[in-house]
């Protein structure tokens, strides 16, 4: 699939299992309402490269849709991804999980960086607001994050019932940014119900933002460390409300 690739494109890659040309084909059929799409499939490592402005969480719930599955394995350049895993720090269930959304971070210059970020099971409707904080210790959940470093003038929608239960909601917003992903690595990604970006107050999230890998920089099928399979691991993630 060949499409006019903007400025703004980036290349990621996903694990999605396959094992024909049959198989591709159904893939890129799946994506073909995605404008400006470049995908390239390599059928034996059962991977798939996406080139374009599209954020990750689309591709990826676009899939779902159409029956499959896919784990997202590199975005970017190398040095250029980061990722943060969002989590509250009030009080859960025992059964619970204090995962509640996930920014997927990748720069596409030294003056343009763009934010994937989902948000999953917070507990009422409305408006959410992303900030970068100074500070990435977290070891008082956002009270010890420190002071404002970045703060997203657009809100996240979270207006969709989420998975997780009732009463729930869920939302995604693909953010840009003038930042360096480079000047990020080791803050804190902040989320609030509170338009004025303040800790301490409405229902909040947080988590440190760590470097990711770039494209093809992890083509693993087994961890060393683990030894789990990419798509086990893609169930623990899942378990965790990891969704992307």
């Amino acid at each position: 699939m060949t499409g006019a690739v903007s400025d703004d494109s980036f290349e990621a890659t996903y694990a999605v299992d396959m094992h024909c040309d049959g198989c591709t084909k159904e893939i890129a059929s799946c994506l073909k309402g995605i404008p400006g799409l470049q995908l390239q499939f390599d059928v034996a490592k059962q991977m798939m490269s996406v080139k374009g402005c599209v954020a990750p969480s689309v591709i990826i719930s676009t899939l779902q849709k159409c029956g499959r599955d896919a784990i997202i394995r590199g975005t970017g350049k190398p040095n250029s991804a980061a990722v943060s895993i969002l989590e509250t720090f009030e009080t859960i269930s025992k059964n619970d999980t204090p995962v509640r959304g996930l920014a997927r971070i990748v720069s596409v210059s030294d003056t343009k960086t763009l934010f994937d970020i989902t948000l999953n099971g917070v507990p009422h409707p409305g408006k959410f607001y992303a900030s970068v904080r100074a500070c990435g210790d977290i070891s008082k959940g956002p009270e010890s994050t420190g002071n404002l470093y970045y703060k997203f003038p657009e809100p996240i929608e979270c207006n969709s019932p989420s998975d997780l239960g009732k009463d729930l909601y869920s939302g995604q917003a693909f953010l840009s940014a003038p930042l360096r992903v480079w000047d990020l690595i080791g803050r804190s990604f902040h989320v609030t119900s509170d338009p004025n970006h303040r800790t301490g107050h409405g229902y909040e999230m947080c988590g440190v933002i760590a470097r990711s890998a770039g494209v093809w920089e992890n083509d693993k099928q087994v961890c060393a460390c683990s030894g789990k399979t990419v798509w086990q691991e893609r169930k623990d993630a899942l378990d965790r409300n990891i969704t992307n």
